[in-house]
């Protein structure tokens, strides 16, 4: 991670659509102010013309250039022509730039050099900020907001027009973000849009090759909140700057969504679209941990492709991630979760006539859910790079595992269904009863549904031999005793303090 991601996201929130109001009198010049104190303060150098009449603070000519810590001669910065700051009769300050205008990325390393020129247009509509100067507020809303590729230029050669486009647009726009300073800035934001698009594409000029993503999202919420650090460590030291109190959480959810991809390369090619019925993206860091939790629901997925010999079409009802990572040294335990689903994953039937022509088994959706939640300890600074190369080395431990919950366990397929729970404890002064593993004690509890109607019908298929049966229902007999239903084996591990591990009472080991 890089501090560059900390002054990136603060100067983009300054230079895009913001918001907040309040009952204080503000001047052109506060805002102005602020923007250039928070730029510098985080590294940008900020070059400006400044002029100032009646009740109108015209800044021109804007540039923020800025090194890219921890890369030797690596610069990246912005421009834009003109921004209005106009004071209202009522106190607020209104924020205007024109309709359409330019902004210019340049990054630079050694004589290597890149400009990305871009178009962005919106209605006329300006900010207004409200507040005084240590607690400001931006409002703001624009009917569509729409930013296009107009250039591209590497190292002095231009990138031929038709080589790149990309387009992306934004309607119905409404944000509203709170500033205070108090210590360190902090940031409330929220913001929705009933429509997000976008086009991306690039095309070989010597070529027919090319490359194409598009797709639009519906009724885009978010909510967020962050804190900088009034002095922010410029050197690159991510661990300072978390110790100083930047600080993230987010959260993104949008109702429904289409995306699409077309390859060609030679005879080489592939296409791809889907379809989502909704998701949501939650990050949220700190000195402590770093969290992320990505769902997407109702999913189809239709591909195509040169070395894909039939159509597919797939659909998955749910996949979603989540993790939860310790990051402080500690000698405290410090929580830990681990998540992933793929619900009800559907295949078509003609893949599934590849495998079962006969219609042997279920063709039912498959589902692999497993959910953990835990405790630990992390026994290194994680953004130290001379206490992670002690780690990789061997010198220096990583961490400690103390305990680790099963919240759940869903394995179904063909159908057989596997399901479970357990709770484990760890013994880290124990290394020798399991090869140098922490000793565990604790149970899990197991179900199995219809795993020996699975096994009878993969040998009338011919998929499985009965040797191969036998030893597997063997070895389920020895953990498994029969459950209530039919065709159901239950499962109850345990494994003690002293290292016996039984199964079902009995012991076997």
């Amino acid at each position: 991670m890089s501090i560059f991601l900390a002054r990136s996201c603060g100067a983009a929130l300054l230079l895009t659509v913001s918001a907040q109001g309040a009952l204080a009198d503000l001047s052109a010049k506060d805002v102005w102010s602020d923007w250039k104190s928070y730029m510098t303060g985080t590294g940008y150098e900020v070059t400006a013309t400044e002029s100032m009449s009646g009740d109108t603070l015209t800044v021109s000519d804007l540039s923020m250039m800025m090194p890219i810590p921890d890369e030797e001669d690596v610069t990246a910065g912005l421009s834009m022509p003109e921004i209005k700051f106009t004071e209202n009769s009522d106190g607020t300050v209104s924020i205007l730039v024109p309709k359409e205008f330019p902004l210019t990325v340049r990054a630079s390393e050694d004589d290597d050099k890149l400009t990305v020129n871009l178009i962005i247009t919106h209605d006329g509509t300006p900010v207004t900020v409200s507040g005084d100067s240590e607690n400001m507020t931006y409002d703001s809303a624009t009917s569509e907001i729409p930013m296009a590729l107009d250039g591209l230029e590497a190292t002095g050669e231009d990138i031929p027009q038709d080589a790149i486009r990309g387009t992306v647009s934004l309607s119905d726009m409404v944000t509203k973000t709170t500033m205070s300073l108090a210590g360190v800035r902090s940031y409330d934001q929220t913001w929705t849009a009933s429509a997000l698009s976008y086009d991306l594409g690039f095309k070989d000029p010597d070529s027919e090759d090319f490359a194409s993503f598009n797709g639009a999202m519906q009724q885009l919420q978010a909510h967020g909140t962050s804190t900088v650090p009034a002095d922010l460590d410029k050197s690159g030291d991510f661990s300072a700057l978390l110790a100083a109190g930047f600080g993230l959480d987010t959260d993104f959810s949008y109702t429904s969504g289409t995306s699409a991809f077309a390859f060609q390369d030679g005879s080489d090619s592939l296409t791809f679209d889907s379809t989502s019925g909704g998701g949501n993206f939650g990050v949220a860091m700190d000195a402590s941990k770093l969290t992320y939790d990505v769902t997407q629901k109702d999913m189809a997925f239709n591909v195509t492709g040169s070395d894909i010999p039939f159509p597919l079409a797939l659909s998955m009802a749910e996949a979603g991630f989540n993790i939860t990572i310790p990051l402080a040294k500690s000698e405290e335990e410090q929580d830990f979760a681990l998540g992933v689903a793929l619900r009800d994953f559907a295949v078509p039937e003609m893949l599934w006539g590849m495998v079962d022509p006969a219609g042997a088994l279920p063709h039912d959706p498959a589902s692999v859910v497993l959910s953990l939640t835990g405790k630990g300890k992390v026994l290194f600074d994680v953004f130290d790079a001379e206490a992670m190369e002690k780690v990789e080395d061997g010198e220096v431990a990583p961490g400690e595992l103390n305990a680790v919950t099963i919240q759940e366990l869903l394995v179904s397929a063909a159908g057989a269904k596997l399901t479970g729970t357990g709770d484990f404890a760890f013994n880290n002064d124990d290394l020798t009863s399991f090869d140098g593993m922490p000793a565990p004690s604790g149970e899990a509890n197991l179900s199995l549904t219809g795993a020996n109607t699975l096994m009878d019908k993969l040998i009338e298929m011919g998929l499985m031999s009965d040797d191969d049966a036998m030893g597997a229902r063997m070895m389920m007999g020895m953990l498994a005793v029969p459950g209530e239903g039919e065709d159901t084996l239950n499962s109850k591990i345990e494994i003690s303090e002293d290292g016996k591990i039984l199964a079902n009472g009995q012991r076997i080991k």
